[in-house]
C-alpha cells in the first residue's frame, strides 16, 4: 500500500465559517472550518473527490476512505459538518448532529458548496467535474448537491442514502449502494428514486447487497460490516469513478499533516 500525503486543516473564519470547530463551542461568533484531505503526493491534474461523512461525525474510518481514494490516484476532500466531534452510538449520534445544526453560523449547505470551491482550487486537481461520495446523512446531501446544475458535479456516489428531488438539471452520473435489509432506507424510496432519475434520463447504477444492514461498508460498525459486500462496492465505486471523472495514477506518496 503506498503512503498518503494528509493535509489536515483548520482555519479561523469568525462569523463566515462553517461546521462547529473545538474552539467555537466556548466562543460566540467564531467557528473552525475542519476538513481532511488525501492527495498523491507527486500526481498533478488528479480527479477531486468530496466525502461526505455520516451522522458519526469525520471519524477514522472516513479518513481513511479518503487515504484509499489517494492511493488508488484522487484527490479525497472530507469537510467535517461536526466540528472535529464523533459518536459512537446512534444516542450520541442525534445528539452530535442536532447540536452541530444549532451552533452552525453558515447554514451547511453553503459550508458544502464552499468546500466544492476549496476542492475545485486545489493545486492537484483537475479542471472539470468532480465526484460526491456521501454515506447515509452524507449522501442525502450528495443528492441535494448533484441538483444543483451550477456546481462541477459530473458524479455522484451514495451508501445507503436516498432524496427525492428533481433531476432534470443535474449535471451528475449515479451510483448507489443500498443494503438489503434496512429500516431507514426503504424499497419504496428506492424505487421513487429509481423512476425519478429514468424520468429526467439520467445515468444510474443502483446495487443492493443481499444479506447486509445499512451501515454495511464501514469496519468499524461490527455490528453490520460486510467484508464481501464491502469490497465489491469500493471496486464499484472505483470503477465508476474512473469512468465518469478520469484517474491520475498515483505515485509514491507521503504522509504530511498541516495546521493552517
Amino acid at each position: 500500500m503506498p503512503e498518503v500525503r494528509k493535509e489536515v486543516r483548520q482555519e479561523l473564519r469568525g462569523d463566515t465559517g462553517g461546521g462547529v470547530g473545538p474552539a467555537a463551542n466556548d466562543a460566540v461568533g467564531q467557528e473552525d472550518d475542519a476538513m481532511y484531505t488525501a492527495v498523491p503526493r507527486r500526481s498533478q491534474c488528479c480527479p477531486g473527490v468530496l466525502v461526505l461523512h455520516s451522522w458519526w461525525g469525520l471519524n477514522e474510518f472516513f479518513r481513511r476512505f479518503c487515504d484509499r481514494l489517494a492511493a488508488a490516484g484522487f484527490v479525497a476532500l472530507a469537510p467535517d459538518l461536526f466540528g472535529g466531534k464523533v459518536a459512537n452510538t446512534e444516542a450520541e449520534a442525534r445528539s452530535l448532529r442536532a447540536q452541530a445544526s444549532a451552533a452552525r453560523k453558515e447554514p451547511a449547505y453553503r459550508y458544502l458548496i464552499r468546500m466544492i470551491g476549496e476542492l475545485a482550487e486545489h493545486g492537484t486537481v483537475k479542471a472539470g467535474g468532480i465526484a460526491v461520495v456521501g454515506f447515509s446523512m452524507g449522501g442525502h446531501w450528495a443528492y441535494w448537491l448533484a441538483q444543483r446544475p451550477e456546481l462541477p458535479i459530473a458524479a455522484t456516489v451514495t451508501f445507503y442514502a436516498v432524496r427525492n428531488g428533481t433531476y432534470a438539471s443535474s449535471n451528475s452520473s449515479f451510483l448507489a449502494h443500498f443494503a438489503e435489509d434496512d429500516p431507514w432506507v426503504s424499497r419504496a424510496s428506492i424505487r421513487k428514486l429509481d423512476k425519478s432519475m429514468t424520468a429526467a434520463g439520467k445515468e444510474h447504477q443502483f446495487h443492493t447487497y443481499p444479506g447486509t444492514r445499512h451501515w454495511f461498508f464501514e469496519e468499524n460498525r461490527a455490528d453490520a460490516f460486510d467484508a464481501g459486500a464491502s469490497e465489491l462496492a469500493w471496486e464499484r465505486t472505483i470503477t465508476f469513478m474512473r469512468q465518469t471523472i478520469g484517474q491520475q495514477a498515483p505515485a509514491t506518496l507521503r504522509h504530511e499533516t498541516r495546521r493552517g
